[in-house]
């Protein structure tokens, strides 16, 4: 069975060249467009790996990322960062709140499947999974 992936992206045209790179791959994608939808889908239907947006309307990424690592039934599942800012300070922000993987925007087509498939290795072993 393939991993599901939610991807939390507010512009359009990034989330479908997220989505073709992860269905290509095989991978079942679904999408919210902000913190709360993502917060609700994810209790509805959990991914096996969040790809979130770090600059969303309302809620940020380290915001959402704050509340899943703080509950139960969602702490266990990885994250992967994108932002268009590739600040040192938010890459380390990332990596203290134990976001598995972190992407600067544009996406890098190439490295894209890699990293996602790292986070998801990274879950595995969060898990305690083989």
């Amino acid at each position: 069975m393939s991993a599901h992936i939610l991807v939390v992206e507010d512009n359009d045209m990034n989330f479908k060249l997220a989505q073709r790179l992860l269905e290509i791959e095989g991978y079942r994608v679904s999408h919210a467009v902000d913190a709360e939808n993502a917060l609700v889908q994810v209790h509805a239907d959990p991914p096996d790996l969040i790809v979130l947006d770090i600059q969303l309307p309302e809620m940020d990424g380290f915001a959402l990322a704050e509340l899943l690592g703080q509950d139960e039934a969602t702490r266990h599942i990885p994250l992967m960062a994108l932002s268009a800012h590739a600040m040192q300070e938010d890459l380390q922000r990332a990596k203290e709140m134990g976001i598995a993987g972190y992407m600067t925007k544009p996406i890098d087509t190439r490295k894209f499947p890699s990293l996602v498939i790292e986070c998801l290795n990274r879950g595995k072993i969060k898990k305690g999974t083989p």
